[in-house]
């Protein structure tokens, strides 16, 4: 991705963390995956580069993600993509299923009681492709409890929460990993917009 001063790229739900310095944070009262106002008062249509949301679509049910996907589609350029990380639900670590599940504990410091689903790879890939994303897998564990991870630039999104960032997750044993993905607005029909 270019380095260009003019790109508009934006962290959905940023909480206290600033990860990304240049992208824009903003909070859920501020931009809300659910309710496009709250976008249109904001941006303008196919006007940002990228979006990332760390943590962020477990707290929609399937349905709400496909919508709020939608909503960040119509708001991205035709070559902008959506950078996301969610608890993966193939991690073979039952402490950090216990803290992810669905109204879970969460860790002390992000309470999951909020979460309305857990996703693994081919349900978070499903769910962005439903809203007309191209799919890219970062990070995540398979039906085996096997990690894989991909090359990706911290340039276009730092993850916190990743085998690459995390303290927790060096070395060999990972602690605390997400399943990370990113989603590509797709062009059709001989470059019309979708």
């Amino acid at each position: 991705m270019s380095k260009n001063p003019h790109e508009m790229k934006i962290v959905i739900g940023a909480g206290e963390y600033v990860n990304n310095p240049g992208w824009i944070h903003t909070q859920e009262e501020e931009v809300d995956l659910l309710d496009e106002r709250t976008w249109e008062n904001r941006f303008d249509e196919c006007s940002i580069d990228a979006i990332l949301a760390e943590h962020v679509w477990e707290h929609l049910t399937y349905e709400e993600g496909i919508e709020a996907a939608e909503i960040c589609r119509k708001y991205l350029k035709p070559s902008g993509y959506i950078r996301c990380a969610v608890p993966d639900g193939y991690f073979p670590d039952e402490t950090y299923q216990s803290i992810v599940q669905v109204g879970g504990p969460g860790p002390i410091d992000h309470p999951a009681a909020s979460h309305k689903i857990v996703y693994n790879y081919q349900t978070l890939t499903d769910m962005f492709e439903c809203a007309g994303f191209t799919v890219t897998l970062l990070e995540h564990f398979d039906e085996e409890g096997n990690f894989h991870q991909n090359h990706w630039d911290e340039a276009d999104g730092v993850i916190f929460r990743s085998k690459k960032f995390d303290p927790r997750n060096q070395g060999d044993k990972l602690a605390f990993p997400s399943l990370i993905v990113d989603a590509f607005k797709t062009v059709v029909n001989h470059g019309e917009k979708r």
